[in-house]
């Protein structure tokens, strides 16, 4: 007999690794996974932002913890996967969602800015998949990751964005996505990648405060920017039993942005 829709979005006695996840769209992402029953670790560089962020998700009652940790850092990526495993056993459901922007014209953007970037956002993405599957996935034949790349991976930028290490690392991360769905698949693992548009983060705020919250909704169908609950939806699917047959794909969460700009 067939679940019902509330089982096989059930992830109960499931754990989730979210990275990135001490505020914005980790939180949020964090807290729809906890919400529907899993078990969360919280990783972030910053130590005080994360004691914060699960002391907000134990007060709603979910599980949480937290290990600090730079994944731009090999080592790092390296302690957080051993600490990880050695404090709540399997991991279930990765979400890679750390990640950095920086904004220069591309004839002016700094080596260092651009290989920060791309460090960060692609290589990362790929040692902490690779650990956590070798030392928990795989033997298991079951996983799900979900990768965090943007609209931003889909096409250009409105000209007053000048962010190409970051366009760049974001459309690498739907193909790295794609590329490891095909490989991994027989494994049993999922892989998918959500391509957020503009939301209301700390990332974005420059950009808000520059042109204003008007005109950035402007540039969406929907004439809204992304709010607090937009990326828990499809976060789910994508870890759940609801998406068992999903994998190698990326949906752009964005309010229509990336219809008219051609993404």
């Amino acid at each position: 007999m067939t679940r019902k829709v509330q089982e096989l979005f059930d992830l109960s006695g499931k754990t989730a690794l979210v990275t990135g996840g001490s505020r914005g769209l980790g939180l949020q992402m964090a807290q729809a996974l906890g919400e529907a029953g899993a078990k969360i670790v919280l990783s972030s560089r910053k130590a005080a932002d994360l004691e914060q962020s699960a002391a907000v998700l134990q007060a709603a009652g979910i599980e949480a913890s937290w290990i600090a940790a730079d994944c731009g850092q090999e080592e790092d990526i390296l302690r957080l996967v051993e600490t990880t495993l050695e404090r709540v056993g399997d991991v279930d459901i990765l979400v890679n969602n750390a990640g950095a922007s920086w904004g220069a014209p591309a004839e002016e953007h700094p080596t260092a800015a651009w290989d920060k970037v791309m460090n960060l956002n692609v290589r990362g993405y790929f040692l902490l998949s690779r650990e956590i599957a070798k030392r928990s996935m795989i033997a298991r034949r079951s996983g799900r990751i979900i990768n965090i790349a943007s609209i931003a991976g889909l096409a250009g930028n409105p000209t007053e964005m000048k962010t190409i290490a970051y366009n760049t690392s974001k459309g690498a991360v739907i193909n790295f996505t794609r590329a490891l769905a095909a490989e991994w698949g027989v494994h049993g693992i999922n892989v998918n990648a959500i391509c957020p548009g503009f939301f209301k983060t700390k990332m974005a705020s420059v950009l808000i405060e520059t042109l204003g919250e008007e005109k950035m909704a402007a540039h969406a169908p929907l004439r809204r920017l992304g709010d607090d609950e937009d990326l828990k939806g499809i976060t789910l699917l994508y870890a759940s039993a609801a998406g068992k047959h999903i994998t190698g794909q990326w949906m752009a969460v964005d309010g229509g942005v990336s219809v008219v700009t051609g993404g």
